[in-house]
């Protein structure tokens, strides 16, 4: 009885989730705060229940977001703000257009969401995604399949912290990085259909000269419109990211507490007797039942217990921490819901993408260990991953620049293929009008 209970609620957990009050039928609206408040009043008499276990779950996620998360995002989140101000992302989104249009059927600003969002982790693409909507951007649809696939995790989470520190194999984490990315690109390129007969951004820069020119021209517009001195510009930055990564830390201590809770009353038990039926049915180790039930709600939990799956194959662990990654976890989840709750996003197309991510990550990695193991080799790690301690300062410098340096080689690559595009366009057009002209 108590585990049939305790199902239930994960399921309205769940359920509250996805579905906002404003989305329900007016009729449904008294049941949907009967049920937020009964999983209120649920998750206050468990604390009450087991308090050590609480506090103790507390602090180990007070403790992953002030050791990890909050310097880790910081100075990309101030970043990101500042070159919002500036007109940057403004230019980038014109002189970048003939590049994400074709394959995510996004504006070209979306570039900078998806590379700040690749190189640091979440949930900067979520943050990202709502101040381009905001500022009127990019339309709800494009909002909505931008976020799908750029709120992915970091390479530095994948490769040192998974790789390194949870499976001690620093070759894996080449595997676990490609089979991301390739799977959430790939994800981009499907979302890319989604509501495909909504209109395009109607504020768009009119393509009326050369391409370098106009996307100047709109970072000064942009600089214009904004106003703000740059003193006042930096503070408002870093105060709207302090004030975010406060949310952050907020949710992930409140998660790692249900979840904690969730293993005493028996709900993880419960739920992994079912995913092992599910392993046993596509032929894989039902040892990776209580990691894949532990990632479904955390990811540093989910993929801390797969690495650690004695009893699974190493090829089979790597499957699953890319599965676990890919769905990102209900914490993740439940950051972008409070962050797109400003905006008029909806959460239900982000959380089918991350299902669909899930199930893709999977199959990469499979392909990546089986098929496409020649092409990986022996690919060498940055050195300070494997020798300085994440508590030296001097790890969080390289870290930094690491992650800047990833931001930096993916906008050039974005760079090149659109002047590759616009140099052969405009040699289509020249042949064009000169066989017209004929």
């Amino acid at each position: 009885m108590r585990l049939a209970v305790s199902a239930a609620v994960i399921l309205l957990f769940f359920y509250l989730l996805y579905r906002q009050k404003d989305e329900l039928p007016r009729h449904k609206q008294a049941l949907y705060s009967y049920l937020i408040a009964f999983c209120a009043i649920f998750l206050t008499v468990s604390m009450v229940r087991f308090p050590k276990d609480a506090f103790e779950a507390a602090v180990a996620g007070l403790h992953i977001w002030w050791d990890i998360v909050f310097p880790g995002l910081l100075p990309f989140f101030v970043i990101s703000q500042i070159l919002i101000g500036l007109g940057v992302v403004h230019m980038m989104g014109v002189f970048l257009e003939p590049v994400m249009r074709p394959l995510f059927n996004v504006p070209g600003s979306g570039s900078f969401v998806m590379a700040m969002g690749l190189a640091s982790g979440f949930p900067i693409g979520a943050v990202l995604t709502a101040e381009l909507r905001t500022q009127n951007l990019c339309n709800r649809v494009e909002a909505e399949r931008l976020l799908s696939f750029t709120n992915t995790a970091d390479p530095l989470f994948m490769i040192g912290a998974v790789a390194v520190g949870m499976l001690g194999h620093p070759e894996a984490g080449l595997t676990i990085m490609l089979a991301h990315y390739l799977s959430s690109l790939t994800l981009g390129f499907l979302m890319r259909f989604y509501r495909q007969r909504e209109a395009a951004t109607a504020e768009q820069v009119p393509r009326r000269g050369f391409l370098f020119s106009r996307a100047l021209q709109a970072l000064v517009e942009a600089r214009e419109k904004d106003g703000r001195p740059l003193g006042r510009l930096m503070g408002e930055a870093i105060h709207r990211s302090v004030e975010t990564l406060l949310l952050v830390g907020g949710f992930i201590i409140l998660l790692a507490v249900v979840i904690r809770i969730l293993e005493l009353i028996g709900v993880v038990a419960f739920l992994g007797r079912g995913v092992t039926a599910l392993l046993n049915l596509v032929g894989l180790s039902p040892a990776l039942a209580a990691p894949l039930v532990s990632g479904f709600f955390e990811i540093d939990l989910g993929c801390q217990a797969a690495a650690g799956a004695a009893g699974a194959p190493m090829g089979e662990r790597l499957i699953a921490i890319g599965m676990i990654i890919a769905w990102s976890g209900l914490s993740v989840h439940f950051q972008v819901a409070s962050i797109i709750s400003r905006t008029d996003l909806r959460l239900a197309p982000y959380l089918a993408a991350r299902a669909i991510h899930t199930f893709i990550a999977g199959l990469f990695t499979a392909f990546l260990l089986g098929p496409g193991r020649k092409l990986l080799g022996r690919a060498a790690l940055p050195v300070f991953l494997q020798t300085v301690p994440c508590s030296n300062l001097s790890f969080w410098c390289s870290r930094t620049l690491f992650m800047l340096n990833q931001v930096l080689l993916f906008l050039g690559l974005l760079t090149v293929l659109a002047a590759v595009l616009y140099i052969v366009r405009s040699v289509q057009a020249a042949f064009f009008y000169s066989g017209k002209g004929r």
